[in-house]
């Protein structure tokens, strides 16, 4: 049995898991942050309850579990008292996370850059005065460096690694630096602007690796934001097949209407995550546009080329495949770039 890691922050802690007791039929959605954690949520909604309507706020219904602001007691209270089929959102890699065979992960993945772009935008969108006040991340906004600074931050950065594993932490953590890139200097160092908050291109791959050398086990599977936005009709109806729920092509496409971005954005107040607790200063701006691309702007072509030397250290060739195009990236062989 493969030892399981602890990913511990001021935001996040997998031991609080410990505390949940899975039931037959749970499903687990891990992915790291912008992502498309949230449409999954909704996605799976939907099948679980047949149609648009939830019996409360999204991140009530779905809540993330790791988080630490909610006392971990309350949280698996009300998970204890869920009735329907329950679906619960963790930014923990499969590693941190013990698979039960009684339950269905699903892994989500992004193109990187995609979701490095997203998390800027986020930061814009924080009520920074309201975290610091309550303590949920104490300089949280302070000092940021610009966008540019902070996308290199995240491009160069190290993984993350956790405060307290249990094992150790994987090969890829410490891939031989590259051109450009500082060297190691007797462990990970001191976190990059912006990392904090941020994470880091490692973090994100790490993270996609964990579902990918999974991917085989039956009750793992892998979706990806450039399919949903590609097909989300199609992909709603695997996802059922996944989860093992009847659903024809009629059905599932009125069902995806209520997960267009146009639509979720008219529901913020329901389906943004934490929408109840003041974090953003406008829930609908959560839903702000869902593209791809935007990156390109922070993309010269020294940048570029940085940038996919990085990745071609972080992950093997079929895995930055997917991470970048989803299922249609499966099909060639041969390094990104």
């Amino acid at each position: 049995m493969a030892t399981r890691v602890g990913y511990h922050s001021w935001i996040s802690d997998n031991r609080r898991w410990d505390a949940l007791e899975l039931r037959e039929g749970d499903i687990v959605i891990s992915a790291p942050s912008k992502c498309g954690v949230t449409l999954t949520q909704r996605l799976v909604s939907l099948l679980v309850f047949d149609g648009p309507q939830l019996p409360g706020p999204l991140a009530e219904v779905s809540p993330w579990l790791d988080r630490t602001v909610r006392p971990v007691n309350e949280v698996v209270a009300a998970l204890n008292a869920q009735g329907h089929r329950r679906f619960i959102k963790t930014h923990t890699p499969l590693d941190g996370l013990v698979l039960d065979d009684r339950v269905t992960y699903i892994g989500v993945g992004r193109d990187p850059r995609d979701a490095a772009m997203s998390e800027l935008f986020q930061w814009d969108n924080m009520n920074h005065a309201n975290l610091n006040r309550r303590g949920s991340a104490a300089g949280y906004g302070q000092g940021d460096p610009t966008p540019i600074q902070a996308f290199r931050a995240w491009m160069e950065g190290p993984i993350m690694p956790p405060e307290s594993p249990v094992a150790p932490p994987p090969s890829a953590i410490a891939p031989p630096p590259g051109p450009g890139f500082p060297p190691p200097h007797g462990g990970p160092g001191p976190m990059p602007p912006m990392a904090k908050h941020m994470g880091s291109l490692s973090n994100i791959l790490h993270h996609f690796n964990t579902v990918w050398s999974r991917r085989q086990l039956p009750n793992v599977s892998m979706f990806h934001y450039t399919d949903y936005r590609a097909d989300l009709v199609g992909e709603l109806i695997r996802l059922a097949g996944v989860l093992g729920c009847s659903l024809g092509r009629d059905r599932a496409e009125e069902l995806a209407q209520h997960a267009t971005l146009n639509s979720m954005r008219a529901r913020a107040a329901e389906l943004a995550p934490e929408s109840t607790e003041g974090i953003w200063r406008s829930n609908e701006r959560f839903f702000r546009a869902g593209g791809s691309g935007e990156w390109q702007e922070f993309f010269d072509e020294r940048v570029y080329r940085r940038y996919y030397d990085r990745i071609n250290q972080l992950a093997a060739p079929d895995l930055l495949a997917w991470a970048h195009e989803g299922r249609r990236g499966c099909e060639p062989a041969g390094p990104v770039g």
